[in-house]
This record gives structure tokens, sequence and C-alpha cells, in this order.
């Protein structure tokens, strides 16, 4: 379906290469017609739905249709906004393309004011697929949790041979006693054997002034054996 848009004019050359910059990630296009709500959309769009391009007449049933169960209302209620007022919007949510698959957009787009009647006439604006830079992210956090996980342990089980150590307790006994201190100062086990490894670091080498370190660092308030 054609919009009375100038077929030169549809794409922005300047605008996309902006969107393109630094981490590649597709960019479609998109032209919403009030006066017969007929759509066009770029070949990049009708891609990132999953169809060749003219595959099929995009429609905002269709469009609709492809928004994720949990995130069709508020992109309805974006669209519907931007129709009404045509202010410009932005919106991140999710598809489900033609073969299945899940994938996440971002969206910006305005609408176009008459200003005879000060109605919109049109919506346009510009989808980019962030799926791979989402996923990138995604990964790249649940990397630095594990690292930091495994560092916190790491720190833990080192707090807890120090204490092994210079108390002769066994690693039970040695655990709960930085629990329970863990428990009486308010302080997260993983921040309390950090400061107890720097403290006993700072302490020097001899046994008995680590001792002395170590007594003072739980205050008195080791639980008795």
């Amino acid at each position: 379906m054609t919009t009375s848009y100038n077929a030169s004019r549809r794409f922005d050359p300047e605008l996309a290469d902006a969107l393109l910059r630094g981490t590649p990630q597709a960019v479609g296009q998109f032209i919403l017609d009030l006066s017969d709500h007929g759509w066009w959309w770029s070949d990049e769009l009708y891609a990132m739905h999953g169809f060749r391009p003219g595959e099929v007449m995009p429609t905002t049933a269709l469009m609709l249709a492809h928004k994720h169960p949990e995130d069709r209302e508020r992109v309805e209620e974006v669209l519907l906004n931007a129709v009404a007022t045509g202010e410009p919007f932005s919106s991140v949510h999710r598809i489900v393309d033609a073969q299945g698959r899940t994938r996440t957009l971002g969206v910006v787009g305005r609408g176009r004011i008459d200003r005879r009647t000060g109605e919109t006439t049109h919506v346009s604006g510009y989808f980019i697929d962030l799926t791979t830079t989402q996923r990138d992210l995604a990964q790249r956090e649940a990397t630095a949790a594990i690292r930091a996980s495994s560092a916190s342990r790491s720190t833990i089980e080192q707090a807890k041979g120090a204490v092994m150590a210079i108390y002769g307790l066994p690693a039970n006994e040695a655990f709960d006693l930085m629990c329970h201190h863990s428990s009486v100062s308010n302080e997260p086990l993983r921040d309390l054997s950090r400061r107890l490894v720097a403290e006993l670091t700072a302490g020097g080498v001899d046994g008995a002034l680590r001792r002395a370190d170590l007594d003072r660092f739980f205050e008195g308030k080791r639980p008795a054996r």
C-alpha cells in the first residue's frame, strides 16, 4: 500500500548512518499513513520480522501480532499515544518473528502534524535490532557475576582457612564463627572475609600476633566451642 510520501524521501541515510555507528546493528524504517492506516516497511524491517521484502502486507494487526505477548499491550499504548499526539516516542520490546525466533527491537519515531488541522497525519521512525547487542551484554553480565561469585568464594575460603589455622578449628566451626560474627555485626560475609584477610595480612607474620589480631577482629564475639 502506498503512502503520500515521496518514495525518494522515505530513507534518511544520515540518520541511518548515525544509528549504525559503533557495533553494527540492523536498522529498518517504517511509515504509517493515518489517512488510510497503510504501512510502509523498509527491506530491513521485513527481515527483522522474518519475511522477504514484500512477502506480506504490513498492517497494524500484523505488527501487533508479532509483538511478544508480554510486551504487546505496552507497545500498543505507545503507538496509540503517538497517533493521538504526534509526540516523539521510543520503546524497547520483543517480537516473535515468522520463524518463531524472539528478537529485541528498539524503536524511535514521531508523528507528523498537519498545521491546519492540528491532527497527526503520519507516524514514522526507525526500528533497531538489539538482539545481538542484548545477548552480548547479558553474556558479559553473567560472566562478570560468575567471576565475582568465584572471587567472593575465594575470599571467604581464604578467611576461613586463616581462622582454622590460627584458632585450630575444623572447617565447619571456623565457618560458623565467621557467619556468627557476620550476623552480629550485620556485615555481609563476603565483606567481612575481605576485611579479615586484609587485617591479618597487615598484622605481620608472627603467629601469636595473628591470634591477637584475630581476637581483636572478632571483639570477643566468638561463640563457645
